[in-house]
């Protein structure tokens, strides 16, 4: 698989108009799941940018999509050891950033199922953050009702994207959707 940095999720029979409308903006990959692409994206803030003002200007511009990730983050990973220390150094980053605030991180993983859990990942990502906030500043705190921040993992296959948004840019850009 090619290197990518969004994964697109869509509604059904999307995959006609996701290439024509966003093809634009970069080269689109099948991800081998159904439903799910991927994109390699030069310009992520431009790209957000655009279809925030195609959304605002016809709000059915984009309902070939179920959601979008957008990747700050990218990396591969041949076992879930190597997966869990190369996404803690990622997410490590953001400590700073979520002191005294709210958040959670939201996996979302197509591949090694019966080797990494979704669920588990999450717990083992909130602890780590939150053991690292400690030793900032003042603490953050897990919680799923209005979040600060929702720090996003993607997994496809051997490949994995990590994104942190906080809750003016979940609003900004509705088509993210990560909960």
């Amino acid at each position: 698989m090619q290197e990518w940095n969004v994964v697109i999720n869509l509604n059904e029979r999307g995959t006609r108009q996701a290439y024509k409308k966003l093809g634009i903006f970069g080269t689109i990959r099948k991800a081998g799941f159904l439903n799910v692409l991927v994109m390699k994206v030069n310009d992520l803030p431009g790209m957000l940018e655009t279809l925030r003002r195609w959304t605002q200007e016809d709000p059915q511009s984009l309902s070939f999509l179920s959601r979008m990730i957008p990747a700050t983050v990218t990396f591969t990973f041949q076992a879930p050891e190597e997966f869990e220390a190369r996404a803690a150094e990622a997410v490590l980053q953001w400590a700073p950033a979520l002191s005294d605030k709210c958040f959670h991180v939201r996996m979302r993983r197509r591949g090694f199922k019966g080797k990494l859990s979704s669920l588990d990942e999450e717990h083992f990502l909130d602890n780590i953050l939150l053991a690292a906030i400690e030793k900032v500043g003042p603490p953050g705190h897990i919680t799923f009702d209005d979040p600060d921040a929702i720090i996003a993992v993607e997994t496809i296959g051997p490949w994995a994207g990590l994104s942190i948004w906080n809750r003016e840019e979940l609003q900004r850009y509705p088509f993210i959707r990560l909960d």
